[in-house]
C-alpha cells in the first residue's frame, strides 16, 4: 500500500500559498541538462530478491578502494579504523535514534563530546573546541561567519591553495549575508601571495595546509600580517592525520581551525556523512557556531556534564543564533573519539609517520617515470604530478586496469586550467606492492 500523506487539494494548496504553478515550477534553477524525463531504465515492479539481485550487479561494477590499489585523497582519505570502532558505536549505550532535547539526562553522550572536544583541541593545538558540525567544508564556512562578526568587517581573502569544494561551499553560505569572498588564483605552493592581499577591509584570511595540492606550510608569518591588519587567521585542513606529524595551528597562531575529522574512525562512505572539526581561540569563543559541552557537579558533588554553550537556531531565537547548522554529526564524532582514544598520542604519531614514508616511497616511485614531474615541494602523505596527458584521461586508462590512480585536479576545478595535474595520495593502507602496480601501469599508459 502506497503512502501519500498529501491529496492533490492539498498540493495544490501549498503551491498556491508560494505562488507556483506546478510541482515543475520549484526545479526551475536546476539546469535542463540535470532533469531527468520521464522514469529510470528500471522495472516499475519487481520481487526483492529480484531488486537485490539488479541492485548488487550494479554495485558489483564499482571499484571500491578496499579492492584495488588506490591512490585517491583530495579531501577524503583511506585510513584503517579497528574493529573496535564500529563495535562500540552500536553498543546500546551509544546507538540511539536522535539527539536528546534534554541533553543533561543523557550524560553518557555529553561525556564522549567533552571528551571528543578535548581531543580536538589537543589536536588543532587550540584552547577551546565544539562538539562537531557537518564537516569540514561547512566548518570552513561557519569560520567565515564568525570571524565577520567578530571584526565587524565582510570580506574574506582565501588562498589559491584551499580546496576547490570548501570555497565553493562557503561561497553558497556567506554571500546571502553580504560577505565578499577574495579567492587567489590555484597555486601548488599558494602562500606566497596571500599576505599582500590583507587589507584594512579584510575580517579574515583563509588559509590550508597541507593544501589541496598537498603543500604543507608553516602560516606563521600569515598570522602574524594578518593579525596586524586586525583580521583572523582560518587555517583549513581536509587530513585530520596529518596533525598528528605536522605543527599545529595553533602554534602556527590560528585563531580558528575548520578541519574535516574523517581520516579518524571514519570509513570513506562514498562520500559521507563525515564530520567538521572547528576549534578558536578562548577569547572567541561566545561567537563559536555549533555546541559546547562542559563539566560540572551536581548538588551532591558527583562529576557530571552539561552543554555549556549552545547557540544553533534549535535553541535560541534564529536571529540571535551564530549558526543555523542543526547537527553536530554525533555517531561519526563518537567513531572519531574511540580510534583517537584507541591509538593515543604516540599511536598517532606512528601512524602519521608511516602515511609520510609511504608517501614518500610513491613520490619516488612516480618520479623515475618518464614525463612525469613532481610539483609539490613538501608534503605529508599526498602530493601533485604533472603529467605529459591530461590527468583525466590517465586515470580513465588506470581505471581500466582496475587502479584508482589519484584525483585529477580537473575534477575539483575545471576552470583552473590545470588538466595535465594529477593528486596522489598515500597513507598506511597503501601497500608496497600497489605502488610497484602504480608505477608500472601508469609508465605503460603514458608511453602510448
Amino acid at each position: 500500500m502506497r503512502y501519500l500523506p498529501l491529496t492533490p487539494d492539498d498540493r495544490s494548496a501549498m503551491l498556491a500559498a508560494i505562488g507556483a504553478k506546478s510541482i515543475d515550477d520549484l526545479f526551475v534553477d536546476v539546469p535542463e541538462a540535470a532533469r531527468r524525463d520521464g522514469f529510470v531504465d528500471l522495472p516499475r515492479v519487481a520481487g526483492e530478491l529480484e531488486v537485490e539481485r539488479a541492485l548488487g550487479a550494479m554495485a558489483g561494477k564499482n571499484a571500491s578502494a578496499g579492492t584495488v590499489p588506490f591512490f585517491c585523497g583530495a579531501g577524503a582519505y583511506k585510513h584503517h579504523v579497528p574493529a573496535t570502532v564500529d563495535h562500540v558505536i552500536q553498543r546500546s549505550e551509544f546507538l540511539t535514534s536522535y539527539t536528546p532535547y534534554q541533553p543533561e539526562i543523557a550524560q553518557g553522550t555529553l561525556q564522549y563530546l567533552y571528551e571528543f572536544q578535548t581531543q580536538v583541541a589537543n589536536l588543532t593545538g587550540m584552547p577551546v573546541a565544539n562538539a562537531s558540525l557537518y564537516d569540514g567544508s561547512t566548518a570552513m564556512a561557519e569560520g567565515v561567519l564568525m570571524a565577520t562578526r567578530v571584526t565587524r568587517r565582510n570580506k574574506a581573502v582565501i588562498s589559491g591553495g584551499v580546496h576547490p569544494h570548501y570555497v565553493r561551499a562557503t561561497e553558497t553560505v556567506v554571500h546571502a549575508v553580504g560577505v565578499e569572498t577574495q579567492v587567489l588564483p590555484a597555486a601548488v605552493d599558494a602562500e606566497a601571495d596571500v599576505i599582500a592581499r590583507i587589507g584594512p577591509d579584510t575580517a579574515c584570511v583563509v588559509v590550508q595546509t597541507p593544501n589541496v595540492f598537498g603543500t604543507a606550510t608553516d602560516v606563521t608569518k600569515i598570522a602574524e600580517a594578518a593579525h596586524a591588519a586586525g583580521a583572523l587567521l582560518i587555517v583549513v585542513v581536509t587530513e585530520a592525520v596529518s596533525m598528528g606529524l605536522l605543527k599545529s595551528p595553533g602554534e602556527m597562531g590560528a585563531d580558528i581551525v575548520a578541519a574535516e575529522g574523517q581520516s579518524i574512525g571514519n570509513a570513506l562512505n562514498f562520500g559521507g556523512p563525515y564530520v567538521g572539526l572547528f576549534a578558536c581561540r578562548e577569547k572567541l569563543v561566545r561567537q563559536m557556531p555549533g555546541r559546547l559541552t562542559g563539566e560540572t557537579v551536581d548538588a551532591d558533588g558527583t562529576r557530571g556534564f552539561v552543554l555549556t554553550l549552545s547557540t544553533r537556531e534549535q535553541h535560541i531565537r534564529r536571529d540571535k543564533a551564530t549558526s543555523n547548522i542543526c547537527t553536530n554529526s554525533g555517531l561519526c564524532t563518537l567513531a572519531f573519539t574511540i580510534h583517537m582514544s584507541l591509538l593515543g598520542e604516540t599511536g598517532l604519531r606512528k601512524m602519521a609517520l608511516l602515511n609520510h614514508e609511504k608517501a614518500l616511497a610513491t613520490r619516488d616511485a612516480l618520479a623515475a617515470v618518464p614525463g612525469v614531474e613532481v610539483l609539490t615541494p613538501r608534503f605529508f602523505n599526498e602530493f601533485a604530478v604533472r603529467l605529459p596527458k591530461p590527468a583525466a584521461e590517465v586515470v580513465e586508462q588506470l581505471a581500466q586496469h582496475r587502479i584508482l590512480a589519484g584525483v585529477p585536479y580537473s575534477r575539483l576545478a575545471p576552470e583552473a586550467g590545470m588538466d595535465d595535474v594529477l593528486l596522489v595520495a598515500a597513507t598506511e593502507m597503501t601497500m608496497d606492492a600497489d605502488i610497484k602496480i602504480l608505477a608500472g601501469s601508469l609508465a605503460k599508459v603514458l608511453a602510448n
